[in-house]
């Protein structure tokens, strides 16, 4: 069997053989190309950030020296936030001094009506009824408006067309009026559940709330004289209904 001879071209390495040849190709593979610059194709991010950290950083954004209009804004002419919300501590305090004497209620205290006061006290009640462990804020809310609504009806079918009490002032009366009430409900936490003592106390401060909301429904309404005892009678049940709650 012969023996086939196969001609295999000679092969040729540039790296081995001829150095110098392969030395620009090589160097042109390595050439180092020039880093992205995004100043010199993109004109919208030309900006230096070292130089804008400078700038804001050299002085306040907001010195308070110009208003609208270059003028200066000075914040001693501002209202009280308590007056821009139309609470008034002073006022407040003198309508629940008027309450605390049922005999002599000043009514002129309470020409001005506000609900304020009845929502602090409002929340003095429910405060005291949850330490009684008496979770009632939605109830007391509740009867509160429907006890508004309620005396606000009674008092205008009574006088008739001279009636001019409307829904705010009597809110407003029947809220501040809850004084005795939350006084009960305050000391009901040191007396004993279950006893006359309990009921007496209550019936004090009851009978205490009525005349208080009576004479002030009388004086700021008109057409109130004549149907006093009624009104009364209205605003007994009221308390009344409120005083259960801390009863039971």
């Amino acid at each position: 069997m012969a023996n086939k001879e196969f001609k295999v071209p000679p092969v040729a390495f540039p790296s081995a053989g001829n150095p110098g040849a392969a030395a620009p190709n090589i160097q042109q593979r390595r050439m180092a190309t020039a880093p992205f610059q995004p100043n010199s194709g993109i004109p919208f991010m030309s900006f230096d950030i070292a130089s804008a950290a400078a700038s804001t950083s050299s002085g306040p954004i907001y010195t308070g020296s110009s208003g609208i209009g270059g003028g200066s804004v000075n914040f001693d002419d501002e209202e009280p936030l308590l007056d821009e919300l139309g609470i008034h501590p002073e006022q407040i305090w003198s309508k629940i001094r008027s309450v605390l004497n049922p005999f002599r209620v000043n009514h002129t205290v309470h020409k001005d009506s506000d609900l304020s006061g009845p929502i602090l006290l409002y929340m003095a009640f429910c405060l005291f009824q949850l330490l009684a462990g008496k979770i009632q804020f939605g109830v007391i809310l509740g009867w509160i408006v429907v006890s508004s609504i309620f005396l606000y009806v009674v008092f205008n079918m009574l006088a008739g067309r001279t009636g001019n009490l409307d829904l705010h002032t009597c809110t407003s009366v029947v809220g501040y009026c809850m004084l005795p009430v939350v006084i009960f409900s305050a000391l009901s936490l040191f007396l004993p559940v279950d006893g006359v003592i309990h009921l007496f106390v209550a019936a004090f401060f009851v009978l205490w709330a009525t005349k208080a909301s009576a004479a002030l429904v009388v004086s700021l309404a008109d057409g109130g004289d004549e149907h006093r005892a009624l009104i009364a009678y209205a605003s007994f049940l009221i308390y009344t209904l409120f005083s259960l709650l801390v009863i039971f």
